[in-house]
């Protein structure tokens, strides 16, 4: 489970400093997600991804140096993921502007492509979080360090800022180093969140534990940190939760579960652990947590090569009125974690899209999307 193997990409590229201010307040804030929330701290609310969106924001590869000769075939798989989404809800694509009309190209005209320089398609982790403050919408800018320097990222480190400015959003920048794909929120106050992802000293020298889930806390508004293990320095993300465990309602998470019989690995052991820890634990209400295994496919059966080969399912990308999963090529696994999916989300539709290539540089469809809270305009 690995974002993909580019430390040989970033081999002699020093790391860059990222000490950006934040932006200033603004006069209007944008639209706000309706509902209020459960719980705030600090006056801000980080609200579920089932919440309605305003639109989805991805980001098209650019980088031969990263992709070698599957860059094609990657931003395939991201034209084929923007189209899909671009059904149930808009989808902004950011691309270069020398790949702009390519990317428009292979998208289609349902989805809008701007000009906004970026290296790679990570949108789930270059793209702010928005949590709720004051009725509008706040951009939280986690300091995108290619992983901890792992690689190229001197433009995707200024997704967060550019991006909030085109769109007129108030942007925060956090006192931590750390990516969205760390972050699983049930929207009523609750956190799950990999220790190995953050913790660590190729993010946030120095800090400790108690430290940074303060900070956390305060940043998005959150009441409960549930703690997972993780693994350290065997993927570029250092093992991000939404490749492990997810929040399907409060107080409800599917857990990655490895194919029957499989040698366990450290992924496996990491899920194990997960799962050892949620079924103990009580969310920010008080209440126990439902956990519901989520099986990989059988990876003889899968049409999908590679060894950063990410083979979960729970990488899911909950969208208005729909779910976007993989679909991995061993029918039975696909339909059964389809099945899974339609259960614990009844009102919308599961849409199975293949990404194989976006599976073999280590990420999958959420690791490739990001979610702004709101209604989406008429």
């Amino acid at each position: 489970m690995s974002r993909r193997n580019v430390l040989r990409s970033f081999a002699g590229v020093g790391a860059l400093a990222l000490g950006a201010a934040a932006c200033g307040p603004r006069n209007t804030p944008a639209a706000a997600p309706s509902g209020p929330p459960a719980r705030k701290r600090n006056g801000r609310w980080f609200g579920a991804e089932w919440e309605s969106h305003a639109r989805t924001f991805m980001s098209w590869p650019a980088l031969v140096s990263v992709w070698g000769e599957q860059l094609p075939s990657v931003q395939e798989d991201i034209a084929r993921v923007a189209r899909a989404v671009a059904e149930y809800e808009p989808v902004v694509l950011m691309a270069r502007p020398e790949q702009q009309d390519a990317a428009q190209r292979a998208c289609g005209s349902q989805v809008e492509v701007i000009p906004l320089m970026v290296d790679d398609l990570w949108a789930r982790d270059t793209v702010p979080l928005f949590v709720e403050e004051s009725g509008g919408i706040l951009g939280v800018d986690l300091n995108f360090s290619g992983w901890g320097n792992k690689q190229e990222h001197r433009n995707d480190a200024q997704v967060g800022r550019r991006l909030l400015s085109k769109y007129d959003i108030p942007r925060a920048e956090a006192p931590l180093v750390a990516e969205g794909g760390s972050f699983e929120t049930d929207g009523e106050g609750t956190l799950l969140i990999t220790e190995s992802s953050v913790v660590n000293k190729n993010r946030n020298p120095g800090k400790s534990r108690d430290r940074i889930e303060d900070e956390i806390k305060t940043s998005l508004g959150i009441e409960k940190v549930i703690w997972l293990a993780g693994v350290r320095g065997k993927d570029i993300t250092d093992a991000h939760v939404d490749s492990i465990a997810r929040f399907t309602a409060p107080g409800v998470v599917l857990v990655d579960r490895a194919f029957p019989d499989s040698p366990p690995d450290v992924w496996s052991r990491a899920a194990d652990q997960a799962r050892t820890v949620l079924k103990d634990a009580t969310d920010a209400r008080g209440k126990s947590v439902q956990v519901i295994d989520l099986p990989q496919p059988d990876l003889d059966k899968i049409t999908g090569r590679g060894d950063a080969f990410v083979s979960t399912y729970a990488n899911f990308y909950v969208a208005n009125g729909a779910v976007f999963m993989p679909r991995f090529g061993d029918a039975k696994a696909d339909d059964r974690a389809k099945g899974i999916l339609q259960e614990q989300f009844p009102q919308r539709d599961i849409v199975q899209v293949k990404i194989d290539t976006i599976a073999s540089g280590g990420g999958g469809i959420h690791c490739s999307t990001h979610d702004q809270p709101g209604k989406p305009a008429k």
